[in-house]
């Protein structure tokens, strides 16, 4: 029975039209995206034989992700999504447009490939954020996780048909066709996103501009601790198992001897190996914790490097690249699944942006290590480096966990509305908040080290800076203060403590002494007196 519901349940997002229409539009662009990236591979080994340049395609495509994310997480957040979607398209299109009349006129050079594999990149890194911010406008809120867990579903349906299909188009037709499909994939996205009947979005008074909420996005990065263990495992983990991906066309052509249509078969078995594992990771699940699930991802995955090291028939290949696609999807959900679950609503964008960083900067700078490594140590020797390396790491890593993610980050909206003599204009600031504790001494300790915890909240949510004062004349009345860059961005603290942070105030709260609250003051700075 359970078995049966979970399987309902994943598929549920699908009964809904606009979650159909827009999946499949996506699906159907992936496929074509993934047929462009093997085109351009492919022809970059024609056009050059060194592992460093046939890696720099695969660092031109992420190393965009890499800059941009964070910028488009926060464009995400201030703009008309429907509206920058559709502008995104229409960039693709174009890139693939000139690469296809380059490449029938015979134009195309190295150069140029790695700068519109570049300008690809942009796209990309603009679009990815918008794509999973959209998810909670397109589906009920139960559907939520379901919605996220196809949309990974339909990006690798799309790996396994896209490269396959790519290599078969350009051995028959030649590059040119390959691109013009992909032209024709972004059109019927578009078409797509002009169909949605998005609501327009309310007016809000304390809507962010960009360079508010990228310095807030920041500031919740640096502040939160449970990000910055995801952060981390993601960016050790793809370090190394970014050699698989930017050797892989030298494998393909060098190693094993085969075509374009091969290297497409290659990749359409990652694709296919990923769908494989996408299916059976409920039950992985339920046999081993996220930390255990990435702890085998990394040992599958090094196993598959080895083994494409060592020349074995080609049939061999296309079977370990099943096993590489199983892992590597269980890679990314497991980090994706953890970076979602410690992030609140009000900054999941930007923080999913940030992840999206750290996982492009590790491939970008993997692949190009990797190249560089593979022009003094050989494809084999690369490869067999990058399995040790993963396994090392994997287990080393192993022992800093995952966060659970189990806490609960729905807005608790429990402060009270701060009290003001006269309106205050919401660009003013900084705003200094003190608040006032009556401690007793056996429960300064504790007191102090409950604080410390909620300073990391105080932080999360807009302080840049925090500290505990004691009155010099009765060390038993402590204050804590807080700096914020403006009065509105305060009332956001205001919509922003969850309802885990509303558990560690109240934690806070339990050693302060005396019938009444902690009192709450707020100081607005002023000008100067001759500037008044």
């Amino acid at each position: 029975m359970s078995d049966k519901k979970s399987v309902g349940g994943s598929f549920a997002p699908l009964a809904q039209p606009v979650f159909a229409v827009l999946w499949a539009a996506t699906v159907l662009g992936n496929t074509g995206s993934f047929m462009r990236d093997i085109a351009s591979s492919w022809l970059m080994t024609d056009l050059s034989a060194s592992p460093a340049a046939v890696a720099m395609v695969q660092a031109a495509g992420t190393l965009p992700i890499f800059l941009l994310a964070i910028p488009a997480g926060v464009l995400t957040d201030i703009l008309d999504r429907r509206k920058f979607l559709i502008a995104v398209q229409i960039l693709l299109a174009s890139v693939s447009i000139s690469l296809m009349v380059l490449a029938q006129t015979g134009m195309l050079s190295v150069s140029a490939l790695i700068g519109l594999t570049f300008l690809g990149g942009i796209g990309a890194a603009l679009m990815g954020p918008t794509w999973q911010a959209i998810v909670p406008e397109l589906v009920k809120r139960e559907d939520v996780k379901s919605a996220v867990a196809l949309n990974s579903l339909g990006i690798n349906i799309a790996r396994s048909i896209g490269p396959a299909a790519g290599g078969l188009l350009l051995a028959a037709f030649g590059a040119g066709v390959t691109y013009g499909a992909d032209v024709a994939s972004y059109i019927i996205v578009i078409a797509a996103l002009l169909w949605w009947p998005r609501a327009k979005s309310a007016n809000d008074a304390l809507s962010e501009n960009f360079f508010g909420a990228f310095r807030a996005g920041l500031r919740y990065t640096r502040a939160s601790r449970p990000l910055h263990v995801v952060l981390l495992r993601a960016a050790i983990f793809f370090a190394f198992a970014s050699a698989v991906w930017a050797l892989l066309p030298l494998v393909a052509r060098q190693l094993l001897g085969g075509d374009a249509s091969f290297y497409g078969i290659l990749l359409g078995a990652v694709g296919a190996g990923a769908i494989a594992g996408a299916l059976v990771m409920p039950k992985l699940r339920d046999r081993l914790s996220a930390d255990g699930l990435l702890l085998g991802a990394a040992v599958v995955t090094a196993i598959v490097m080895a083994v494409l090291s060592l020349s074995l028939p080609k049939w061999v290949a296309i079977i370990a690249l099943l096993f590489l696609g199983g892992a590597w999807i269980t890679a990314l959900t497991t980090l994706n699944g953890a970076a979602q679950a410690v992030l609140p609503n009000w900054v999941r964008g930007r923080g999913l942006a940030v992840y999206l960083t750290v996982f492009n900067g590790a491939m970008t700078a993997g692949s190009l290590g990797w190249g560089a490594v593979g022009e003094a140590a050989g494809i084999q020797g690369t490869l067999l480096i990058g399995a040790v390396g993963l396994l090392a790491a994997g287990f080393i890593m192993h022992r800093l966990k995952l966060p659970a993610g189990d806490v609960d980050l729905v807005p608790s909206n429990h402060w009270p509305e701060p009290l003001v003599a006269e309106p205050v204009a919401h660009d003013r600031g900084p705003v200094l908040i003190l608040i006032e504790y009556q401690v007793e001494k056996h429960h300064r300790r504790a007191f102090l080290h409950a604080l410390d915890t909620l300073s990391q909240e105080r932080r999360r949510d807009g302080a840049y800076g925090w500290g505990v004062t004691e009155d010099s004349a009765d060390p038993e009345k402590m204050v804590e203060w807080f700096m914020v860059e403006s009065w509105a961005e305060h009332l956001r603290q205001h919509q922003r403590v969850s309802n885990a942070d509303a558990d560690l105030q109240g934690k806070v709260l339990t050693y302060h002494k005396g019938p009444e609250k902690p009192v709450v003051r707020h100081f607005l700075s002023i000008n100067r007196p001759g500037q008044a």
